[in-house]
């Protein structure tokens, strides 16, 4: 799965550039905020397995106006160094990598 281009942001993280999105509008479950949070991230020239992480809090854009804060840069380096150590290895083509950082994480309803 290559992430779009448009609405994607690069990082480099120890020297390779990867880009990352969170989906812009919430899906249904996001929106009512019984599913936390999950942004993309491959590597940026020769992408392979694509990372998927999913944090514990709400989405921004959720239906119920609960108070969630942007994903910042600093946590995506830190999940991609999670991942690389968990094993996700961004240059080889290969399923989903999932980090599941949701704990903590309390369903709305």
């Amino acid at each position: 799965m290559a992430l779009v281009r448009k609405g994607s942001r690069r990082i480099s993280v120890d020297g390779v550039t990867y880009r990352w999105t969170v989906r812009r509008r919430a899906t249904y479950a996001r929106g009512l905020a019984w599913r936390p949070l999950a942004y993309a991230v491959e590597q940026d020239e020769t992408p392979g397995a694509t990372l998927l992480v999913t944090t514990n809090r709400p989405h921004p854009s959720n239906w119920l106006g609960i108070p969630a804060r942007a994903v910042l840069p600093a946590e995506v380096a830190t999940a991609i160094r999670t991942a690389q150590a968990g094993g996700w290895t961004p240059e080889t083509p290969g399923p989903l990598f999932q980090l599941d950082q949701s704990d903590g994480f309390t369903p709305a309803g």
